[in-house]
């Protein structure tokens, strides 16, 4: 695959909680940086403090190959209980033009909640691109085929994914 072509995963597991108490978990967007290997701090921007369509916070980051940086996610979609999405920009230019624009994300992300039984379906997904990223750099600097520099990331992103599902899940069932 292509970064080209939006490649992007998906992981999801049951959660023993109803879906207001993973709501409150999932609607933190501080939340993932305590589970992350990579996303290491998150501060709402702009006096947003709540998970609201157009609130932006900014996510700082670190990466064993890459180093450390930020960037800028605006929510695009917030429905309470249920679904929660944002794009992430590199409003610093580190891989080409800054950008606040949703449009031309570095990465889309999201979370979505469906009541199964007495329990949740959580799923986390996330699409990269279409704007610049690191992995963009990387496809333009090394000569390795881009499906694999592709197919390696995507595989860091679900590693990730699945290492916050799994603190979601013990959260939420421990209360």
């Amino acid at each position: 695959m292509r970064y080209a072509d939006g490649p992007g995963i998906q992981c999801e597991l049951y959660v023993d909680a109803d879906p207001a108490r993973v709501w409150e978990l999932v609607s933190d967007v501080r939340l993932p940086a305590r589970l992350s290997p990579e996303l290491q701090r998150v501060e709402w921007l702009g006096g947003a403090g709540a998970a609201v369509v157009g609130a932006r916070f900014a996510g700082h980051n670190r990466h064993p190959v890459i180093g450390e940086w930020r960037t800028v996610s605006q929510i695009v979609e917030c429905v309470p209980g249920r679904a929660l999405a944002w794009a992430v920009m590199d409003a610093d230019g580190r891989y080409g033009e800054p950008t606040e624009d949703p449009a031309k994300a570095l990465a889309a992300w999201r979370f979505d909640l469906v009541g199964e039984g007495d329990g949740t379906r959580l799923r986390q997904a996330v699409r990269i691109g279409p704007g610049r990223s690191g992995v963009s750099l990387a496809i333009e600097s090394m000569p390795v085929p881009e499906e694999r520099i592709v197919a390696a990331r995507l595989g860091e992103l679900r590693a990730g994914i699945e290492t916050t599902l799994q603190g979601i899940k013990a959260l939420a069932e421990e209360a």
